[in-house]
């Protein structure tokens, strides 16, 4: 197989994330977004001792898993990478995928403590079509010179992005806001920030939407105005009064405008303006009121996040329960887990580097009577030296990236009877088990919720216990 080369094969299995293996004449080839049972084109690109990656040029033939709903973006789109099978074979697809992941670490586990970890499944999400809390899009044209639009990145490329207003894991309310940003802003030839030009206006388009309450939370990210050269308030009133005029099977809570000059494609706020209404929305979840702002974390999928709470809370009693205990709850976000654990522990401490997701925290807490909370605001490898409360129960929750290597040594030190770790990139996750293993603990018994269905992520919940 030679760089360039475009062969023919079928896909006879899939790994985390949506990696195929196809298996071709030539021999075996590495393949993204490619589903068991398909028969596909495929370009080579390395390729070594008989095996080799490629991407994905065409697939020839579906697979018999391909019994699922569509939408008219799926496989143009970044986004979605099962949309086409069914809710049943997705979830057991991913289910293996975990098991398989996990397979070496757990053998690992077995073989030094001499007990088989407990493996409890994979649990689908109540909502699969439209459950989505929280979308950011971005501002660009499908080809160069296009019109604008405002939706998700193509499926491979950085600069291309495409219309998705028909975008089936957001609600209607969702697709009403992005349709009519995206005409307004037509209307008004308003350029979009070009990322190697770093010049332009509009940049990102962020919508969060409760799914309890139904409140929508607008936020517009542009360039500075000084950076654009341009008066912003005149366009900025149009677009106020274009959203605030629509209708939506919610309620519109508020219009935010973030200004960001950052060189990178992320949201770094230089400052945020509030345009109409409030800046927060509130949503409920397990029977606890939260503040929800621009910035907040919060599990993107509330139906899913109450099935994984719900886990996280059945593994603390599994641990002897929080009665009494000291608790640590470690990338807390707005607080969630760490107001679950509360109402039996004597203290919970949650860590969180976001300020106004710890200021939403603390809010949230005194909101729902809680009192036994204590919120810092700071990143988990500074805090932990200056937290003289000892923990009883660690729990983890770190952003994709996983644990700071140079805080996983220090969370081990504390000598815990149990941790439990929560990933949303399981890989993070396998990659630390690794310290976690030799200093000592075992895995107990693990777990996943499809909290992202049709894509390729899953929710990971394990339980360690010191040896």
């Amino acid at each position: 197989m030679k760089r360039g080369q475009i062969v023919e094969g079928f896909a006879i299995s899939c790994d985390y994330p949506c990696k195929a293996r196809v298996q071709c004449e030539e021999g075996i080839v590495a393949v993204k977004n490619a589903l068991p049972g398909q028969k596909v084109l495929v370009r080579i690109g390395r390729s070594r001792d008989g095996r080799a990656d490629g991407s994905l040029v065409e697939v020839l033939c579906r697979s018999t898993l391909e019994t699922g709903r569509i939408c008219a973006h799926f496989g143009d789109c970044g986004g979605c990478a099962y949309l086409s099978m069914s809710e049943g074979d997705e979830v057991d697809l991913k289910g293996g995928q975990m098991k398989k992941l996990f397979a070496g670490r757990v053998d690992q586990s077995e073989r030094k403590y001499g007990k088989a970890p407990e493996w409890d499944g994979i649990k689908q999400s109540p909502r699969v079509y439209g459950y989505r809390n929280k979308m950011e899009f971005s501002f660009g044209d499908e080809t160069k010179g296009g019109d604008l639009n405002v939706g998700l990145h193509k499926r491979g490329a950085f600069h291309d992005i495409i219309d998705t207003s028909d975008c089936l894991i957001v609600d209607e309310d969702y697709r009403t806001v992005l349709t009519l940003t995206r005409d307004y802003f037509r209307e008004k030839k308003t350029p979009f920030y070009h990322k190697t030009l770093h010049s332009g206006y509009l940049r990102n388009l962020m919508v969060r939407k409760a799914a309890h309450t139904g409140e929508i939370l607008v936020c517009l990210v542009t360039a500075s105005s000084e950076k654009w050269g341009e008066d912003d308030s005149v366009l900025l009133d149009g677009y106020n009064k274009a959203l605030t005029g629509a209708s939506y099977t919610g309620t519109l809570k508020g219009i935010v405008h973030i200004i960001c000059d950052s060189l990178s494609d992320a949201i770094v706020p230089d400052r945020t303006d509030l345009i109409w209404g409030e800046d927060y929305i509130n949503d409920r979840l397990l029977g606890l009121d939260f503040k929800i702002g621009p910035y907040s974390f919060f599990q993107t999928n509330s139906y899913s996040a109450e099935v994984l709470y719900k886990m996280v809370r059945e593994y603390v009693g599994l641990c002897g329960g929080a009665d009494g205990k000291t608790v640590y709850d470690l990338y807390c976000g707005t607080g969630t887990i760490a107001q679950i654990a509360a109402p039996s522990a004597s203290k919970v401490y949650g860590v969180e580097i976001i300020p106004e997701a710890v200021d939403a925290a603390v809010e949230n807490a005194e909101r729902n009577g809680i009192t036994n909370c204590e919120f810092i605001c700071g990143d988990v490898l500074k805090v932990l030296d200056d937290l003289t409360d000892k923990p009883d129960i660690i729990i983890l929750d770190p952003p994709r990236d996983g644990i700071h290597p140079k805080a996983l040594p220090k969370i081990i030190d504390y000598g815990v009877d149990h941790i439990i770790y929560i990933s949303c990139k399981p890989t993070s996750l396998e990659r630390d088990l690794e310290m976690f293993l030799e200093r000592g603990y075992m895995i107990e018994r693990y777990g996943c919720v499809n909290q992202f269905p049709w894509t390729r992520e899953v929710e990971t919940v394990m339980l360690l216990r010191k040896k």
